[in-house]
């Protein structure tokens, strides 16, 4: 499925999508193409892409290629889902440490529209951290580990 997404696959290419994306919610999905869950998300996000182009840009960013927005982001789980506005890096509140990006893949369609309508309407209002849509039933749990602390 992810074949009908676009693919970001150097550090130059990523800053030019966070610089040049305007008044529209980018979305970074970490991972890798031939990873299961990677695929599962990739299908629900090809699935809305078009649903949602008025307000989001989706990407596909492997994280083997990229590994210097890899380690920034902390992407020790794939997939991970970042968002950015106007170049600013979006923040969700999901009920877990974490609020810099989405882990795992949504359990629906819905769910990430859902996301994308809040992340949107919150960041035209200039938030910068808005809290989830998403049932925390919906939303997968991990431990964060912290190395060389």
């Amino acid at each position: 499925m992810s074949l009908f997404l676009p693919k970001l696959s150097c550090k130059k290419d990523i800053d030019d999508a966070i610089k040049s994306v305007a008044e529209k919610v980018l979305v970074l999905r970490f991972g890798r193409d031939e990873d299961s869950v990677c695929l599962q998300l990739d299908e629900i996000l090809s699935k809305t892409a078009h649903d949602l182009s008025n307000m989001a840009s989706i990407y596909l960013v492997d994280v083997d290629t990229v590994p210097v927005y890899t380690r920034y982001f902390d992407i020790s789980f794939i997939p991970s889902t970042v968002f950015f506005f106007n170049g600013q890096h979006m923040k969700v509140d999901y009920g877990s440490p974490d609020h810099t990006k989405f882990v795992g893949s949504f359990k629906t369609k819905q769910d990430f529209m859902d996301l994308i309508e809040v992340i949107y309407r919150g960041a035209m209002r200039g938030k910068l951290i808005v809290q989830s849509p998403i049932d925390p039933r919906n939303v997968p749990k991990y431990d964060l580990l912290y190395h060389d602390i």
